[in-house]
């Protein structure tokens, strides 16, 4: 009972973090039970079960906040669960342990960009910077490559696919974030039979871990939906890309042994560089809302005080009788 309370708590951290960034449930999840001596293929694989209904919960709530365009979520979805399919299939087999600097490189890479360029941009720049939607023969090959990524590595659904879509800039935050929550359902059933089919029956040795992640995903699933669609989009574009940097740090530290005072004080200049750049990034808001307010407080008093012509309907009712008896004269 105490291990099923631990993980449904480990299910809800995961799942805020995840719901309101895009990502971090596979990675914050895979990591712990790897950690507690779970293999690879074993981890990865409660993972993606205990995610059939996390994904399932978190897509409904963002799509209840407005949160998910649909037509992308079957153009990366779809792609993304052949993906993770082919990668459940490979895990099951071999370890994909040699790509793992490779990838952490490129996410980290990204993250770095996107810290910079959230912290940098304009916050009403980035609300109004809706453009053109993505097209199939971008999303295809993205969704593909997410899902194999996702699946092999135990994580890397969100890394991938919400940090390439948020460097194009052509929708706000919230929506990316929402569209690939929703479609992470799709890969998350994918990888799961997947890893049915190729571990069998071992497939189901976790099942305590499973059911304490998916019910702590699943309760914390509407939080961070109504979360997402109140942050700021820059605050939450740096939110990402800390939490990339942070992640794949990791993963290149173990790949390349990197250990004692390098590796904490690395860690230490991380996360005091994201939180006082997410902290400047919500002053950048702060300021900015509080001048379009201004603005539009200026334009409605200029409105009012612009004098009433005539003939326009905004005359009274005796100018108005006075008007008409004038005409009929």
């Amino acid at each position: 009972m105490i291990k099923l309370l631990v993980f449904t708590l480990v299910g809800i951290g995961a799942q805020i973090v995840d719901g309101t960034l895009g990502m971090a449930f596979g990675v914050t999840a895979t990591t712990l039970l790897v950690l507690s001596g779970t293999g690879p293929a074993h981890a990865s694989a409660a993972v993606h079960f205990a995610e059939v209904a996390t994904t399932l919960a978190s897509g409904i709530s963002h799509w209840r906040f407005g949160n998910v365009d649909w037509k992308m979520v079957l153009r990366l979805g779809v792609p993304g669960g052949i993906g993770a399919f082919l990668g459940a299939t490979v895990l099951s087999r071999i370890s994909t342990e040699a790509a793992a600097p490779v990838t952490a490189g490129i996410l980290l890479a990204i993250g770095v960009f996107l810290i910079i360029r959230f912290s940098s941009r304009p916050p009403l720049e980035l609300a109004a910077s809706e453009k053109a939607a993505h097209s199939a023969t971008f999303l295809t090959p993205l969704g593909l490559f997410g899902g194999f990524i996702d699946a092999s590595g135990g994580g890397g659904w969100g890394p991938v696919t919400t940090s390439t879509l948020l460097t194009t800039g052509r929708a706000e935050p919230r929506r990316i974030i929402g569209t690939v929550s929703a479609s992470e359902f799709i890969v998350s059933a994918s990888a799961s039979v997947g890893f049915l089919l190729g571990l069998g029956s071992d497939f189901f040795d976790n099942l305590l871990i499973i059911a304490g992640l998916a019910l702590g995903g699943v309760i914390a699933a509407p939080l961070a939906a109504w979360l997402v669609s109140r942050v700021a989009p820059t605050v939450l574009g740096v939110g990402v890309g800390g939490v990339l940097v942070l992640t794949n740090a990791r993963t290149l530290f173990k790949s390349f042994d990197i250990e004692g005072a390098p590796r904490t004080i690395s860690y230490v200049v991380i996360v005091v560089v994201a939180i006082a750049l997410t902290l400047y990034a919500w002053q950048k808001t702060r300021v900015a809302r509080a001048a379009e307010s201004a603005k539009a407080a200026e334009a409605a008093v200029a409105a009012d005080a612009e004098p009433a012509q005539p003939g326009t309907g905004s005359e009274g009712p005796e100018e108005a009788a006075e008007s008409a008896e004038v005409s009929a004269r």
